[in-house]
């Protein structure tokens, strides 16, 4: 066609402009090519033509969006169907393109196997792993009422939520997808655990070389994990119940606190003190006669936790004056050698000997 341009001084030369047919749309691939029945995917329109394009369809449905990318790519997201295939087709002021097929898959509803771990404290914050079936496009993750705080759809099978704070107790662990909410079963259970309580710690002190049988009591003991005595676990131990522990001191020295961990966290801590052994360095008098009554003073260190004093083998009333020295009265006997020795908090001292004089004439 000649195109001209006409003035009232006359009208000009022509050049020539041609009209070009626009092209049908053409599509050639769509992926993926399946998705669920409440819609929301993704795909990617390959082909022709495409420029200018004013519709997207997914049989007689409007895509919910599209976004043409070039003349030769759209992406467009699909809307809600019922299952089964549909033809996906591309509409421009030239005509609509031939048609590709996307197939709807109705969406199974979600199952879980397993929570792991199926416990932790009430205040949230546990990192679990969910496994089960049909977590694909999973929107919620729920523990009881409460939503996850966060969740992780890892695959198909697995999917990693943080549990959010609870009450102690059981609490029913769900996954929602388009498929609907999984049904509880006695797999899909997290259990709160509130946090652990001591209350005493008897006896609070024992020997640096250990194995003191130590009582715990508190409250939500069970399930202990651990029992420490500062950084380091006890040589054993039994939950005896809810509120009682026995655990066996590890060797030591100083102070130390005992703390019980459980899966409702790390109880307050209580003291426990190791205590020296203790050493006997002097006797006076070192003997007396075969009847009791002699006072005898013993000297040494680390004696003021002595809970008893034997001659021999048997036990002699006594009285601690300091950290270094205890009165005795020797009990009856018969004549010879005995060894006196103290036993502490701290274990029992090496022995001196204590000799008995038979009286003149006996």
């Amino acid at each position: 066609m000649a195109v001209t341009v006409i003035s009232p001084s006359g009208t000009s030369n022509a050049v020539t402009f041609t009209y070009v047919a626009a092209a049908v749309p053409v599509v050639t691939a769509v992926a993926p090519n399946n998705g669920p029945t409440s819609g929301g995917t993704s795909v990617t329109i390959t082909g022709t033509g495409f420029t200018g394009a004013t519709a997207v369809r997914f049989a007689d449905l409007p895509a919910a969006s599209f976004t043409v990318n070039s003349a030769t790519q759209i992406t467009a997201v699909t809307p809600a169907d019922s299952a089964g295939p549909v033809a996906v087709t591309v509409i421009s002021p030239s005509g609509t393109s031939n048609a590709v097929t996307f197939t709807y898959v109705a969406a199974a509803v979600p199952v879980v196997t397993a929570v792991a771990p199926n416990n932790g404290p009430t205040s949230g914050g546990t990192s679990v792993t969910i496994t089960g079936t049909g977590f694909t496009g999973a929107t919620a993750v729920r523990f009881a009422d409460l939503p996850a705080a966060s969740f992780t759809v890892n695959s198909a099978t697995q999917i990693t939520a943080v549990t959010p704070s609870g009450n102690p107790g059981g609490a029913a662990v769900t996954v929602t997808t388009p498929g609907g909410t999984s049904v509880v079963s006695a797999t899909s259970y997290f259990f709160y655990a509130a946090p652990p309580v001591l209350t005493d710690a008897s006896p609070a002190q024992g020997p640096t070389s250990g194995g003191t049988v130590v009582t715990l009591t508190g409250s939500s003991l069970l399930n202990a994990s651990a029992v420490r005595f500062g950084v380091t676990n006890a040589t054993s131990f039994t939950v005896v119940s809810s509120t009682q522990i026995t655990a066996t001191a590890p060797p030591g020295t100083g102070s130390t606190q005992i703390t019980v961990v459980t899966p409702g966290g790390t109880s307050n801590p209580l003291p426990f003190a190791y205590i020296p052994a203790p050493t006997l360095t002097g006797l006076a008098p070192v003997s007396g006669p075969t009847s009791a009554g002699t006072v005898v003073t013993l000297t040494g260190t680390n004696l003021a936790t002595a809970t008893k004093v034997t001659f021999g083998a048997t036990l002699a009333a006594f009285t601690v004056v300091s950290d270094t020295q205890i009165t005795a009265t020797a009990p009856a006997g018969a004549a010879g050698p005995v060894s006196v020795s103290v036993t502490t908090a701290g274990g029992p001292s090496a022995g001196l000997i204590y000799t008995r004089v038979a009286a003149p004439g006996i």
